[in-house]
């Protein structure tokens, strides 16, 4: 846990008990602070009972107290404790902005932020993957893993690896990344913001709290990243602004089996760009690279044998969310993708998928969906109605050459067969490894 004397003897209300919020409270107490706790549930006030004040920082007098944290999921624009504190004259902040303040106390490390609409989570793992194969000690937190306040200091030479939301970034004053990174903004939580232009001002402040002589890096491909780069170039100068696109990398990236598609090369280039800033060479996260195995059910690599990799996509539960992982996989020559799809349908088509039919080498179809799912895909490629996930992984696993990918991109709910995503996508890994397990020999 990162304690500090930056908060001894000062007040803070915490507002939210779930993770972040109870990590934050433990910090403040192990910092000598005083503590004023509060959730609508009973269970996590009975925990603190005894060791804080339990109070609702909306009613209750917080004049003069040091800062109101909140959970990123309360909504500022409607929750009533955003004026309580604007009477009170007290900052509503977040587990983030504790981090920050906390920063001077800490050994001397580094923090890279990374923001986006899309694909935080993934360049968050990047980078971290990259950094702690090239030996750097590093810690990854923020909007991903566990609360950062939660982790223990990293040791001089660290690097603190953030992903961030609008959220988080909105309760957040004094983040000073020495590397700041913003993938993409496309539309998205309009409920919170006053508009698309709004949302996009929040990913802009992660950068105008950098000091300028740090790095800030941006992807390609849309109009509100470019005109936020386009500033910070301004106020800071070119030396210290890259704007990334991956063309450089599309030949590399075959190699990367749990890195495939448009999007993910998009990726791979803005983590490149940051652990190259941070100082790794491009001998080192070339060969690291290459055994990034990608985030739990989400195009993450669970094997290689023979040469076909086995690709846990599980978290594709509508066709929206499979498409790119069909694209992700072109002919090489031929189609080389054995998809696994079905499961509980949101839907009756296909047709976000449909565009890369012709990268199916066959399918294999499960689930409720299975049967229609089978008269959508016959036209377009072999199919063998599986019904069940072990069928359709031995059968996909018999017709798979090398250099071929067997994928579970269901394009559905699982909740026809599994509890949840997450225990589909086990249930995929446990059989695929049993499968390529080696047959123990008979006894004699």
């Amino acid at each position: 846990m990162i304690v500090s004397p930056a908060f001894a003897g000062k007040r803070y209300a915490v507002l939210g008990l779930a993770r972040s919020g109870m990590t934050a409270v433990e910090t403040l107490l192990a910092s000598g602070a005083h503590v004023m706790a509060w959730d609508n549930r009973d269970e996590p006030r009975q925990v603190l009972a005894g060791r804080v004040e339990l109070a609702d920082p909306v009613t209750a007098d917080i004049s003069g107290y040091d800062g109101v944290v909140v959970s990123p999921g309360i909504p500022l624009n409607r929750h009533p404790i955003a004026s309580a504190a604007q009477r009170a004259g007290v900052p509503v902040i977040g587990d983030i902005e504790l981090f920050a303040l906390a920063r001077s106390s800490l050994p001397a490390h580094r923090v890279v932020g990374i923001t986006g609409t899309n694909g935080k989570s993934t360049t968050t793992s990047l980078v971290h993957h990259l950094l702690e194969k090239a030996g750097v000690p590093v810690r990854m937190g923020g909007n991903i893993g566990v609360p950062i306040l939660g982790t223990d200091p990293l040791p001089e030479g660290g690097v603190y690896v953030l992903e961030l939301s609008s959220y988080q970034i909105d309760l957040t004053q004094n983040l000073d990344c020495e590397v700041a990174a913003l993938l993409n903004i496309t539309p998205d939580h309009l409920d919170r913001y006053d508009g698309f232009a709004a949302y996009a001002a929040s990913k802009a402040r992660l950068f105008t709290m950098q000091g300028a002589g740090h790095d800030a890096i941006f992807g390609s491909g849309d109009a509100e990243t470019a005109a936020i780069a386009s500033a910070e170039a301004d106020r800071r100068g070119l030396d210290h602004v890259r704007v990334v696109d991956g063309a450089k990398l599309t030949t590399l990236q075959k190699k990367w089996p749990s890195l495939q598609g448009p999007h993910n090369l998009q990726n791979a280039a803005v983590a490149v760009a940051i652990v190259e800033a941070l100082g790794i060479k491009p001998e080192q996260w070339k060969r690291a690279i290459r055994t990034f195995r990608g985030l739990p059910h989400r195009m993450e690599r669970v094997a290689e044998a023979d040469g076909v990799f086995y690709i846990n996509d599980s978290k594709a539960t509508n066709p929206a969310s499979a498409a790119p992982a069909l694209a992700a996989f072109p002919p090489d020559p031929e189609p080389r993708i054995h998809w696994i799809v079905g499961g509980l349908p949101k839907g009756d088509d296909l047709d976000e998928c449909a565009p890369y039919f012709g990268n199916l080498a066959a399918a294999y179809t499960i689930g409720d969906a299975g049967p229609r799912f089978a008269e959508i895909l016959a036209p377009h490629t072999q199919v063998h109605r599986s019904e069940m996930m072990a069928e359709a992984i031995r059968e996909a696993m018999a017709a798979a050459k090398p250099g071929d990918v067997v994928m579970l991109s269901p394009a559905c709910a699982s909740f026809d067969q599994f509890r949840d995503y997450e225990a589909r996508g086990e249930v995929f890994r446990q059989i695929v490894e049993a499968l390529l397990a080696p047959e123990e020999e008979e006894e004699a």
